[in-house]
């Protein structure tokens, strides 16, 4: 019996030390093959806008060029939170991904990405948010500082002024509108709207909609036509495109998320992002017409501006605003990208 119990003991030490050195054929938390990956990504749009079928198409491309091993399950019209919430939760790596502006709540030099009037035209654009360029080689830096991966660029639109009220002398710069505006949480944009006669009105992009149909706010400005469109079609009344800002979203991961997937998970995951990206930047700039004609549409007056009337307000903000925030983003970094446009 006693012997029978010692070769008992060997065989159940033997299969432990069997099992033990299979796992260690793989890194802690790496995906093992076999396995599938299941990730959450947040964005803001709502579901069966232009966005969120990019983004669709985007996560079905990760799963084919994984062979199924990698799938993302889409989140949009900001439900898993606020973009700026969930910016944080993708730091700590709640959620593994999301594709959004990037918030000044963690590093006030993201606010360089929309800050007002930095570019004018879309080549000027390319050249300023390409991946490699200054501008995002330092977003991508500070990103992973935060605990998180940039893996492409979504650029959408040149930025304008939603309202429900009339303005007064829309194409004038110097004549102020005193019209209560919702302004992104964000230093630029609540100067930007000062500076251009409107009441800042700081607020969630999340709370827009109630905000302005219960009166609290009576317009927005920090999106353009296609987002105003994909929200608020139904509020809006005028629609002013006065190209205040480039609106640039950011495609970042959980860092730590993305060091557990395999080589190959990552490539996937890469490859459809800079397709995604590439296709994005041939497509935005087509859509940026086809959504004020949808404004239109849906029954707003869109407001005409000369280059002259886009040239006074352009050299407004930059003479009054630019000194405001230009400390925020970094000073240095801030003339740096200017020289690349120059």
């Amino acid at each position: 019996m006693k012997r029978l119990k010692l070769i008992s003991l060997a065989i159940c030490v033997a299969m432990l030390v069997v099992s033990l050195a299979a796992c260690s054929s793989s890194k802690p938390g790496e995906s093992k093959e076999g396995e599938v990956t299941v990730w959450k990504m947040a964005h803001i749009r709502p579901a069966g806008s232009v966005s969120d079928l990019d983004f669709q198409a985007f996560v079905k491309d990760v799963e084919e060029r994984s062979n199924g091993s990698l799938k993302i399950e889409l989140y949009p019209a900001s439900q898993l939170g606020d973009y700026t919430v969930v910016q944080e939760r993708v730091s700590i790596g709640d959620v593994e991904m999301q594709c959004a502006s990037v918030g000044t709540n963690l590093d006030k030099s993201f606010g360089i990405t929309s800050a007002p009037y930095l570019v004018e035209n879309w080549e000027q654009a390319r050249k300023v948010y390409a991946s490699d360029s200054t501008l995002n080689t330092a977003m991508a830096e500070i990103l992973d500082k935060n605990n998180m991966t940039l893996i492409a660029v979504y650029p959408l639109y040149f930025g304008g002024i939603a309202l429900v009220d009339e303005p007064k002398e829309p194409q004038n710069a110097d004549v102020p509108k005193n019209i209560k505006i919702r302004v992104p949480p964000i230093k630029s944009f609540e100067k930007t709207a000062e500076a251009l006669g409107y009441l800042a009105t700081p607020l969630p992009f999340s709370e827009t909609f109630t905000a302005m149909q219960t009166g609290m706010v009576n317009g927005a400005i920090g999106a353009g036509a296609e987002g105003y469109y994909s929200n608020f079609k139904d509020l809006i009344k005028w629609y002013l495109p006065l190209n205040d800002h480039f609106e640039m979203w950011y495609m970042y991961v959980n860092k730590d998320a993305f060091e557990r997937l395999s080589p190959e998970q990552q490539e996937a995951l890469t490859g459809a992002a800079k397709a995604m990206e590439e296709k994005r930047f041939i497509d935005a700039e087509a859509q940026e017409k086809e959504f004020e004609d949808l404004l239109a549409e849906a029954g707003a007056t869109i407001v005409e501006f000369s280059e002259e009337d886009l040239a006074a307000f352009a050299q407004k903000v930059r003479e009054e605003v630019w000194p405001l925030v230009k400390g925020d983003y970094g000073e240095e970094l801030f003339e740096r990208v200017i020289s690349e446009i120059e």
